[in-house]
């Protein structure tokens, strides 16, 4: 069994996520859409805008300035000239996976999520799942709010009927997670829904792959994605059962796709996907969201870079050590800092509540690289400029390189 050191696998897991692809010269087109989506499989989605929206991040992360039009059509338009190229799926959480994953997703593979817990209005309200896909059938793709005053107030409401509005919308979901329906559209972020029929090619909704191979499928995927990587991050990357992911794990490394691996310092069993490349460096820089498939996995994040770090969104704003919404700062290979970031649309600038340097960080170097990714990402998110405020050991020289322009 081959071992490797951590630098290695570091470097290992930042080509596997596109980190070693060069950025475009010019305006990023499909293309490369595709290239970033065949190296990390999916893009998260969030509700959180204080900066950027998720599914937005790591593009921009990867690509450099974008226009954030090219996921929209990917996601949630299509055409005979430009089919659809992404769906949305609960995979590591509610995501944007490639159309052609959907078979894989909706094989039952996956556990069984949240949304088992509404089975209960489901054997109570069986009229219900009908009448909400009867309207999506008319009107799709249409939001929850629509569907709901259609059934309990609208035109078209059933003699007798008058179902509680929370409970329409939890049918939704639920008819959502099991593949009933899917996202047709979204308008200001809402999800409208829609037949599957509607929106996904024939020959993807005819496919059916049996449970076993689609766990092999996914977890393959997700070795990929991650280049190296222990049997539960494997697992994590698409939220598989524990059995079902160690028995796929198995039998690809029987099928010699992935690799047994000893890493350095790590206690766990690491695989290595056969595809995966190690450079001897990984030049460049990015900001990274909370929901970059890079970091997402925080105990993995912590063994290849040694960057403790955890999302205080929901931490009390006296306790927080670093801020609401941090990004993580990528620096030729290594997270070296972080940046508390908001986008102040009213007043056009983005805003930087704190800068914090990781310990043995070049301060100087960081600073000024740090500097020109903020710009770039501000101009990308078309505000006039950024504004950095107090808290960090990077504040104070930030603050001057970005005001000597």
């Amino acid at each position: 069994m081959r071992t490797v050191s951590t630098a290695v696998a570091r470097r290992i897991a930042l080509a596997a996520q596109g980190f070693t692809d060069p950025r475009p010269e010019g305006e990023p087109t499909r293309r490369h859409l595709r290239r970033v989506l065949s190296r990390v499989q999916l893009f998260q989605l969030d509700s959180v805008n204080v900066a950027v929206r998720a599914h937005y991040a790591p593009l921009f992360a990867r690509l450099g300035s974008y226009d954030p039009a090219l996921v929209d059509d990917a996601a949630w338009s299509h055409s005979a000239r430009r089919p659809r190229l992404l769906v949305e799926y609960w995979a590591h959480e509610a995501s944007l996976v490639p159309v052609e994953d959907w078979p894989l997703l909706q094989s039952g593979a996956k556990r069984r999520g949240w949304w088992k817990g509404y089975q209960r209005i489901i054997d109570n309200s069986p009229s219900l799942v009908d009448d909400v896909v009867a309207v999506v059938k008319e009107l799709g793709p249409v939001g929850a709010g629509t569907i709901e005053r259609q059934l309990t107030g609208g035109s078209t409401r059933k003699q007798g009927a008058w179902w509680d509005r929370s409970e329409v919308k939890k049918v939704c979901e639920w008819l959502f997670a099991m593949g009933q329906l899917t996202t047709g559209t979204r308008r200001s972020f809402q999800r409208c829904y829609d037949l599957p029929e509607r929106v996904l090619p024939p020959e993807v909704l005819a496919r059916q792959v049996d449970p076993e191979q689609a766990a092999r499928e996914l977890t393959d995927r997700a070795a990929r994605a991650l280049g190296i990587a222990t049997e539960p991050d494997l697992r994590d990357y698409y939220r598989l059962g524990p059995d079902v992911s160690q028995r796929a794990v198995a039998e690809l490394v029987e099928q010699g796709s992935v690799e047994p691996v000893t890493v350095r310092g790590w206690r766990a069993q690491a695989y290595r996907h056969a595809s995966a490349k190690a450079p001897r460096s990984v030049p460049g820089r990015a900001l990274l969201c909370p929901f970059d498939p890079l970091i997402w996995e925080r105990s993995r994040t912590e063994r290849l870079f040694g960057f403790h770090y955890r999302i205080e969104i929901y931490v009390p704003e006296p306790k927080r050590a670093y801020g609401y919404y941090v990004f993580p700062f990528l620096l030729d290979g290594e997270l070296v800092g972080r940046v508390d970031l908001k986008a102040d649309r009213a007043r056009g600038v983005l805003r930087v509540p704190g800068a914090f340097a990781e310990p043995g960080a070049d301060h100087g170097r960081v600073v000024a690289e740090l500097a020109g990714e903020l710009r770039a990402m501000a101009e990308w998110l078309e505000l006039d400029g950024v504004a950095v405020g107090e808290r960090g050991a990077l504040a104070g020289p930030l603050r001057s390189v970005l005001r000597r322009g």
